[in-house]
């Protein structure tokens, strides 16, 4: 019986992902078009090289249906129609428990100047960076990116060294134009780092004590520098605890929950 019931949840959950890639299928049809139709004068040339990566679309419980490039995933278009891809947002406390808080660069994309936590990005489509274990393909890029955003070399933070604590589905738009739809990874890295960011990804960076983050986040956001969704997000549900966790987080962990958020 046990294994009946197995072998039939499996089979629904199959149907419902074939069902909802025929939806998505049809519902972007036109992403092509779309995302040839926006004009990219103004920004950066760095930035712009990087919307021609490759992300993986997913649906809502982060089951792979195919890729697209990182310009069509970032464009509300087609994010209304319901392109979703995999992300990953990375938290680093040093061994005195502060924290690495980044301020993205004025030439992002999507939510410039803005505070966020220390590294957010994307997975590519690539077998290494899709490889489900453990999260290690999600790993494997998030070591990339720390290495391009601020310099910290892999070997400072070995895979084994990040903790994969949940995912979270969250949308949010930038602007009229760009905006996040994610399923949005949670890593957590607990470790001395030596940082020299890049100023086309990062403005500035500073190691904050618990007591001191809110407070000047708070500030910033009065200066008109406010904080990305995704991290508000994690601070409102997640952040704090694991901060106050950070030898017991195992406690914590859930890999195999998406919370809709």
């Amino acid at each position: 019986m046990v294994c009946s019931l197995t072998i039939a949840s499996r089979i629904h959950r199959s149907r419902l992902t074939s069902v909802y890639h025929q939806w998505f299928t049809m519902s972007m049809m036109n992403t092509s078009s779309l995302s040839s139709e926006v004009k990219l004068d103004k920004y950066d040339q760095s930035q712009i090289d990087l919307l021609n990566e490759k992300c993986i679309l997913v649906d809502e419980n982060d089951q792979v249906i195919g890729s697209e490039s990182k310009k069509a995933c970032h464009l509300m278009t087609n994010i209304d129609n319901g392109l979703l891809h995999r992300a990953f947002s990375v938290l680093i406390f040093d061994s005195n428990r502060r924290f690495l808080l980044t301020q993205r660069s004025d030439k992002k994309i999507t939510f410039p100047g803005y505070y966020t936590n220390t590294c957010c990005s994307h997975p590519l489509y690539t077998p290494l960076e899709m490889e489900s274990d453990d999260a290690i393909g999600v790993k494997r890029a998030a070591q990339r990116r720390l290495q391009l955003e601020l310099g910290i070399n892999p070997l400072e933070i070995p895979l084994s060294e990040m903790k994969f604590m949940t995912r979270f589905l969250y949308k949010a738009p930038s602007n009229d134009i760009w905006g996040e739809h994610e399923v949005d990874y949670a890593l957590i890295v607990h470790r001395d780092v030596n940082v020299n960011p890049d100023p086309d990804e990062v403005k500035s960076y500073r190691f904050v004590g618990r007591d001191e983050l809110l407070p000047f986040l708070d500030a910033e956001n009065e200066r008109g520098s406010p904080t990305t969704p995704w991290f508000r997000i994690m601070l409102d549900k997640f952040f704090f605890k694991w901060w106050d966790n950070l030898d017991n987080l195992d406690q914590f962990v859930e890999p195999d929950k998406v919370y809709k958020l």
